[in-house]
């Protein structure tokens, strides 16, 4: 019996083997052939062409298909909630959220996302992770004041706080309506939420009449200070940082009383083990220096939330004062703040 045991035992061993060299021959085979060894499919927020630059890089270093499906907000949330109460024996269609940190907090709280680790996301601060590690975030885009030259040459009463912007005499500003933009109405919610609203109204009152006029989109008031048809603008740091690497004569100051931010983070959303390997592996390869670089050599600048990369340590500004983010308005809240600014500043 102990002869057949044997036997057995290395038959076994044998089919095993041959089993586990079959799949290594075809993931071999895939990646000589150039083919995808793995595909995930992400539900995003970020613009298409910024999804397709890091998708094509990580296929083209990894193997690994990133298919982003560009939706907003509220369709993610809806479209993992549907995807989790459907049959549970169903591998879910969706396997990562790359998106801006609100969804993937409210994602966090309805138990939509998977909670990973690793030995990259620890060394995220805490003020851009969720606590129990539903999500991570890996970049920010904060909001500062962009400045011409010329109007810094002019003037020794630089503005360096949102009340002395508001204070400031004889200027022009640009800045992007509230309401055209994620990242506009994000700085009054959390202007709001830092300062109160009676003090952020009366600071929004000081800077209305300063306004040249309200922009549809992130990047005209960094255009309108690069061409001096402004001296100062609020802005997004990233489009700042694009538009002074084409050479306009701009500067960045960033305000000493705090700002406001948008946190871009990934969750995980499979309930498949092998694919949540691959999306943590994919999370990790987000925190990291290569992500950043092909970013930035495609005119995208945000600041990693990694404060072990390089590209970290290369921001100027990146022990800038960030107004706490985890102030959980709701949508009606959100509205109200909103719509009285437009009845109280802007038509005043």
């Amino acid at each position: 019996m102990r002869r057949y045991a044997i036997f057995i035992l290395t038959a076994f061993l044998i089919v095993l083997a041959a089993i586990a060299g079959m799949s290594f021959r075809v993931d071999a085979d895939k990646k000589t052939l150039g083919l995808p060894t793995h595909e995930l499919t992400a539900y995003t927020t970020l613009p298409a062409e910024t999804a397709a630059i890091l998708a094509e890089v990580y296929e083209r270093e990894t193997h690994v298909r990133i298919n982003f499906v560009p939706m907003n907000s509220r369709e993610i949330l809806q479209e993992i909630r549907n995807d989790a109460v459907s049959d549970p024996t169903v591998v879910r269609t969706v396997d990562i959220v790359l998106a801006d940190s609100k969804i993937l907090k409210e994602a966090a709280d309805l138990d939509l996302l998977t909670p990973y680790t690793s030995e990259t996301n620890d060394a995220v601060r805490d003020l851009f992770k969720d606590e129990f590690d539903r999500w991570i975030g890996v970049w920010y885009d904060p909001i500062v004041f962009c400045a011409n030259r010329d109007y810094l040459r002019s003037t020794v009463d630089i503005p360096d706080t949102w009340e002395k912007l508001s204070a400031a005499k004889n200027m022009r500003v640009g800045i992007t309506d509230f309401l055209a933009a994620e990242a506009s109405a994000n700085l009054l919610l959390q202007l709001v939420g830092n300062f109160g609203d009676a003090k952020t109204y009366d600071i929004l009152e000081g800077i209305h009449p300063k306004v040249v006029q309200y922009a549809k989109f992130l990047s005209n008031p960094v255009r309108q200070a690069g061409m001096g048809e402004v001296d100062i603008s609020v802005a997004v740091e990233s489009e700042t940082l694009r538009y002074l690497q084409n050479g306009y004569p701009l500067k960045i100051i960033y305000p000493a009383d705090g700002t406001s931010y948008l946190l871009t983070g990934f969750g995980i959303t499979t309930t498949d083990a092998a694919k949540n390997q691959v999306a943590t592996k994919f999370a990790d390869w987000l925190l990291g220096d290569e992500a950043q670089l092909y970013l930035q050599t495609n005119g995208f600048y945000f600041i990693p939330t990694n404060p072990q990369t390089l590209a970290y340590k290369s921001f100027a500004g990146k022990n800038l004062l960030l107004f706490d983010n985890r102030a959980n308005f709701s949508d009606k809240q959100r509205q109200e703040f909103l719509y009285r600014w437009i009845n109280e500043v802007r038509l005043k």
